[in-house]
């Protein structure tokens, strides 16, 4: 049998790519994956691939960065979400070797089995206290992608509605297909929406969920939660509230965008991620005792999934053990000056669009330019997420700016300099 013919080199510049390019098929054609990899190795060649560098040490304000080429850069890093620094903050790195030294490197087991180590009970209940709200319980997850993906399949079934916001996170949408129940959509923040759709599909024998985020992650604004929650209470809805941007940095006591709208009692499920503020990684629902409970048992990507390791843990407790105290708000408060300088240096430069938070979005459009935008920032030293389709709206691309805490003034002005150079460059700098 005649072998099939290597498809022809593809010559793709980097100025006309677009990641929908390889989207469609998905991979399911052979050649296809032979031209993405071809695509990419064309890039690194040229030195133009400025995704996937290796990070040399830890996300701080400056980081040292070495690309696929092998070329390293010295960058200022808005790219990570370490917002409080804790990732590498004494106090917990002496807590994850303490932790590393007594419990060894791996928990060796899944939650339900033998996984669950006494650090792991010691981290929810310290949760619990920190939210004050003592009729509550915690269940840990590996991943804040898994919590939402195994809280959403175990809580839903088929015959229920999952009604999502239409800039929600791809692991809520994920966790509502799973579940089997039908997926609905209401505009961003459109409340009015919403409560169309609840007052359409709720009644005594369907269960429905609203899925909804503390602060979005794309936009950096926040929901209309005290809204939403009246809506959803008023037709007898759960509402399920992703925090992962928002626990620790937002509301007085960091207690997120729930306690500034003063309904946390009134959440169902509240969801958090352990990889931004707590500088970690994993994740946690805070529910009800016996919700809790259940979730536990019937989450399949816990119960099939290693715990948590010990290390990472233990960080975690120290982590929010600074996070409850005077170093906190100090950090908390330094953090918001931070992002409301920014904010205030890149206006009337550049569009940040509705962002109110430390999610700081530059808006570019046009999908095309994206690699060279990212190339072009990194060789003028700024480490930033650059978003294009289909993880945003076709053409309504951004880069989007992670504000932390640790970044000093200078770096702040500095940032945005290079922001507005790049915006000249490539036409997107608002007129005046």
């Amino acid at each position: 049998m005649e072998a099939a013919s290597k498809p022809e080199k593809v010559d793709v510049r980097e100025d006309t790519y677009t990641y929908d390019m390889f989207l469609f098929n998905m991979g399911r054609d052979p050649e296809e994956i032979e031209e993405f990899s071809q695509w990419r190795d064309q890039l690194t060649d040229r030195d133009v691939y400025a995704f996937e560098g290796q990070h040399l040490g830890a996300q701080r304000s400056v980081v040292e960065v070495r690309r696929e080429s092998g070329r390293e850069l010295s960058l200022l890093n808005f790219s990570s979400y370490n917002y409080f620094g804790f990732g590498y903050h004494p106090d917990v790195i002496a807590a994850a070797k303490r932790a590393l030294e007594v419990y060894g490197l791996g928990a060796a087991s899944s939650p339900v089995i033998s996984g669950t180590l006494e650090l792991h009970a010691q981290l929810e209940r310290a949760i619990v206290e920190y939210f004050g709200l003592p009729d509550r319980r915690v269940s840990l997850f590996s991943s804040g992608y898994a919590v939402n993906l195994g809280a959403i399949q175990a809580f839903m079934k088929p015959g229920g509605y999952v009604l999502l916001d239409k800039s929600a996170h791809v692991s809520l949408i994920d966790g509502a297909r799973l579940s089997g129940a039908k997926l609905e959509f209401f505009d961003h923040n459109d409340v009015a929406q919403l409560e169309a759709l609840l007052a359409r599909r709720c009644d005594e024998w369907t269960r429905v969920l609203v899925c909804v985020e503390g602060v979005y992650s794309a936009d950096g604004d926040r929901s209309p939660l005290a809204a939403i929650v009246a809506a959803t209470k008023k037709h007898g809805a759960f509402l399920l509230l992703d925090e992962a941007h928002s626990v620790l940095v937002a509301g007085e006591r960091g207690r997120g965008v729930a306690e500034e709208a003063g309904v946390l009692e009134d959440i169902d499920l509240y969801v958090m991620t352990f990889s931004k503020a707590f500088g970690g990684v994993g994740g946690a629902v805070l529910a009800k005792r016996e919700l809790a409970q259940y979730i536990n048992w019937y989450a399949r990507c816990r119960m099939f999934s290693c715990a948590l390791d010990p290390a990472v843990t233990g960080g975690l407790l120290a982590a929010l053990t600074l996070a409850a105290g005077e170093e906190g708000h100090r950090r908390r408060q330094r953090l918001h000056d931070n992002a409301r300088l920014f904010r205030e240096l890149l206006a009337g430069r550049v569009d940040t669009g509705p962002s109110t938070s430390w999610i700081v979005p530059v808006m570019y459009g046009d999908d095309a330019i994206t690699l060279r935008l990212n190339d072009h920032l990194q060789r003028r030293g700024l480490d930033a997420s650059v978003m294009q389709f289909p993880a945003v709206p076709k053409n309504r691309g951004r880069i989007r700016m992670f504000v932390t805490s640790e970044h000093s003034e200078a770096q702040l002005r500095e940032a945005a300099d290079i922001i507005a150079d790049a915006a000249r460059e490539f036409g997107f700098l608002l007129p005046g």
